[in-house]
């Protein structure tokens, strides 16, 4: 097999699994508030289970990063969907049982499975170098593409099975192991080259990689697009509910959130290779405050469409765009400690932002909730100028 076909064999089955692991992390979002809702001890703590779920994926990204460098993704990636397993079997036990504290344990376990599989994307990078480079930037979009998948299936799965068994939500959970378990025959097939011989050459100091201007930006926005989407996607079920709309009013909200987040990616890779990744970002910027704007100004069903999809739109524009900076930033001896650095950042800023969700929307209501998210957003964009600044300095100084 030729190499371009090769790398674009990989690539499908890299958008196959992220289509899966949306799949899992869309249907946890619908359904994972809503059951802390109806087991905790107090509606405050009802998002618990979603940043309980974020712990994980922030404790184990870097140690899955350094253990990809070293045993290969392929390994890494079968490792996250055992974790994946685990955790949705604990949840539907806890469920069952009617027990809180084991179902915010049970989404400590499919955190675990986020952090390994969120490295999908760089993974379609690794393959497009060895195989193909040319095909580097829209390599990492088609595989964020494939959430797509996790947008439209999600939802709908969660609507079909949260009354298949006795207790509300117990068969969601059941039927998301069988999605980690076709995840691990999956991984089983992928054939992506091992980081721990690409990793061989010099790697400089950290602290040098780390004050590049690029990546400072490429984590910063990275980050924030997370934060300020989590933080109204959180809170979007709970916030339907107590306006009286339906469960399938609020999935499909978050479904058509999901499609937005990751149609773009089949044209993102492009934008980014015309206009470059800092413009893009600045779009996606602009985008994010049109959401916080049309959430702000109403409570109706269209309001709540409306916004969250111009903040799926934002958050794609946002994110491909700073994984395609980051990517430009290190070597490979370098790779492992930087991409894990990464998103350890965003899954902090992800753990903040969901544990103020729950706690906001339901003290300072849905309206409010959502200005919280502008002087984050504003950070985002000053920094991108900055480094707009920064990068037309050597072209003005010739």
């Amino acid at each position: 097999m030729n190499p371009s076909a090769l790398a674009r064999r990989q690539i499908v089955l890299l958008t196959v699994g992220q289509a899966l692991l949306y799949v899992n992390n869309v249907t946890l979002i619908a359904v994972n508030g809503l059951a802390g809702l109806a087991l905790a001890p107090s509606p405050i703590w009802a998002t618990l289970p979603v940043t309980t779920h974020i712990i994980g994926s922030a404790l184990t990204t870097v140690p899955a990063s350094l253990l990809m460098g070293r045993f290969g993704r392929r390994a890494g990636f079968m490792f996250g969907s055992l974790m994946a397993v685990v955790g949705t079997v604990l949840a539907t036990v806890g469920v069952l049982a009617g027990s809180f504290l084991l179902l915010c344990v049970s989404t400590l376990f499919t955190g675990m499975f986020n952090a390994f599989w969120q490295y999908l994307r760089f993974a379609a990078a690794d393959v497009a170098d060895a195989y193909a480079p040319t095909l580097k930037e829209k390599a990492i979009s088609w595989v964020l593409a494939g959430g797509i998948a996790g947008g439209i299936v999600g939802p709908e799965l969660s609507k079909l099975t949260r009354d298949a068994l006795p207790v509300t939500f117990a068969g969601t959970y059941a039927t998301l192991t069988l999605a980690a378990l076709l995840g691990l025959v999956l991984c089983s097939r992928l054939q992506i080259p091992n980081l721990k011989g690409a990793a061989a050459g010099v790697a400089r100091p950290l602290g040098t990689v780390l004050a590049q201007p690029a990546l400072i930006v490429a984590v910063l926005v990275g980050a924030i697009s997370y934060g300020a989407m989590n933080l109204l996607m959180t809170a979007t079920p709970l916030a339907m509910k107590v306006c009286g709309f339906g469960y399938p009013d609020a999935a499909d909200v978050i479904k058509w959130h999901v499609i937005a987040m990751f149609a773009p990616g089949f044209f993102t890779g492009a934008l980014v290779k015309r206009f470059g990744a800092p413009q893009l970002m600045l779009a996606g910027c602009v985008l994010m405050f049109a959401a916080i704007g049309v959430a702000h100004g109403g409570l109706s069903y269209w309001h709540f469409w409306t916004s969250l999809v111009l903040l799926g739109l934002g958050w794609n524009f946002m994110f491909v765009g700073a994984t395609t900076l980051l990517t430009t930033t290190y070597g490979p001896a370098e790779k492992a400690k930087v991409q894990g650095i990464n998103d350890l950042v965003i899954f902090l800023v992800m753990m903040t932002s969901s544990a103020a969700s729950g706690a906001l929307v339901s003290t300072t209501g849905w309206l409010d909730l959502n200005l919280f998210a502008a002087p984050a957003v504003g950070l985002a964009t000053v920094a991108l100028l900055w480094l707009m600044v920064q990068q037309r300095r050597p072209t003005l100084a010739t």
